[in-house]
């Protein structure tokens, strides 16, 4: 593989894209907004600087393999030999792109989704090419995080996970591979429950954010707790899966819960990227050394 497409520049997309460009291949990034993809994919440095002590001269050798940020689906997918999608969590927005980029796409190109919410035989069928159909599901901060997990269909050639597993190591991911498809993958199939009571209870008042944070990490140890794990995924995706659950199951929590999370995101509150969320950044709350004492 050299060539990779990814198509959508949003919290997730603009770091796949930006790891793969540093890794040394020909990225190209399909977008409906191409400033705020520019934005996005620079707006990285920091966090590479800071966690992986990146100069500014390695920063942009990452940007110049960058190639092209398009809002044009053919200009971005004509090389590709591999397709990320990382669209928003929307069955009938990725229906219509699959459906527009198998028209387009050469014929070698592997394509994989980076849904954490569908399954990979959900958005097969909508393009010419299910035998070359996976997802890759990449975990937030992935240059930090560096974990992808790879699930396949019963119509998934075993070739393709090959090439997907390949890949990810080139890109100094630690490929997970799934022996069969699973909602959540194994990280959300974990991880979802625990961000869901957590939005329980602050929806329910019975405590505030901060409290329930500061409960989970000193009984655990864990580095953060689900409100500001909830702000790195990004309070429009959390709110969209807590709306595909109300769509699913009919369960008015998961819609008041959707909710509060809108009026917050329409008052700037949308997390870790906005600077505002649960908590402020770039200096949240629970990263200062006394949050855990009092």
């Amino acid at each position: 593989m050299k060539n990779i497409m990814i198509a959508g520049a949003g919290v997730l997309g603009s770091q796949i894209a930006y790891q793969t460009a540093l890794s040394g291949f020909n990225v190209s990034v399909y977008n409906h907004h191409i400033d705020t993809a520019e934005r996005r994919i620079k707006a990285l440095k920091s966090d590479y600087e800071r966690d992986l002590h990146l100069t500014d001269k390695e920063f942009q050798q990452g940007l110049d393999n960058i190639k092209v940020i398009t809002d044009d689906i053919a200009t971005a997918v004509k090389d590709a030999d591999l397709m990320i999608e990382a669209l928003p969590e929307s069955l009938e927005l990725k229906e219509q792109f699959y459906e527009e980029v198998s028209g387009l796409a050469p014929e070698k190109t592997i394509f994989a989704s980076n849904s954490s919410t569908f399954i990979p035989s959900q958005l097969a069928p909508y393009t010419d090419r299910p035998e070359k159909f996976l997802n890759m599901h990449f975990a937030n901060q992935i240059w930090k995080f560096n974990v992808v997990e790879i699930m396949g269909t019963s119509q998934t050639s075993p070739e393709v996970i090959e090439e997907a597993t390949k890949f990810a190591r080139e890109i100094k991911m630690v490929p997970v591979i799934l022996n069969k498809e699973q909602h959540g993958y194994i990280l959300n199939s974990l991880l979802i429950p625990l961000l869901a009571s957590g939005l329980s209870l602050w929806a329910k008042g019975v405590a505030d954010p901060a409290m329930i944070d500061k409960d989970w990490m000193i009984s655990t140890g864990a580095p953060m707790g689900p409100f500001g794990i909830l702000d790195m995924v990004g309070l429009r995706t959390a709110a969209q899966i807590e709306r595909n659950a109300y769509a699913q199951t009919k369960d008015e929590s998961h819609k008041e819960i959707a909710d509060k999370m809108e009026q917050m995101i329409q008052e700037g509150h949308e997390g870790k990227e906005s600077g505002q969320g649960f908590y402020n950044y770039p200096n949240p709350a629970f990263m200062d050394p006394d949050f855990l004492k009092h």
